[in-house]
């Protein structure tokens, strides 16, 4: 468990758009740990965590595209029923306000990885870590 950097990139909402921003992290041997995405009618907001959060923002820089840093807390926590209902009691408990969150696990795996925006990360972690 973590605080870690998410990069939010707006990109027009066309065919080819996503492939192009992993093309341009893999061509900088950058993995992506998660990725979130968003649309609306003209535009879409990708949302990722990667192995290298400053080499990728000043390659979305260099191309000219808007690109917002935020701290999240990046958990690696155990896939079995219960998990986020622990960690959500522990941060209402705590006071600290879930604003989004996203994860993906498959089915048979033991450990799952969950990102938080949170309204206060140092908080949500030391709560966590209780």
């Amino acid at each position: 468990m973590q605080i870690t950097k998410q990069l939010a990139i707006f990109l027009d909402n066309r065919p080819g758009t996503l492939a192009r921003v992993c093309d341009a992290l893999a061509a900088e041997k950058i993995n992506i740990y998660a990725i979130s995405t968003s649309d609306t009618v003209d535009h879409t907001v990708i949302r990722m965590v990667v192995s290298d959060y400053r080499k990728a923002l000043r390659i979305f820089e260099e191309h000219g595209t808007l690109v917002v840093e935020d701290d999240v807390v990046m958990i690696e926590g155990d896939n079995k029923s219960g998990s986020l209902a622990k960690i959500a009691h522990k941060l209402s408990t705590a006071k600290v306000n879930i604003e989004y969150a996203y994860c993906a696990t498959p089915p048979n795996a033991k450990k799952g990885l969950l990102i938080l925006r949170v309204n206060d990360a140092k908080k949500a972690l030391k709560a966590l870590n209780t």
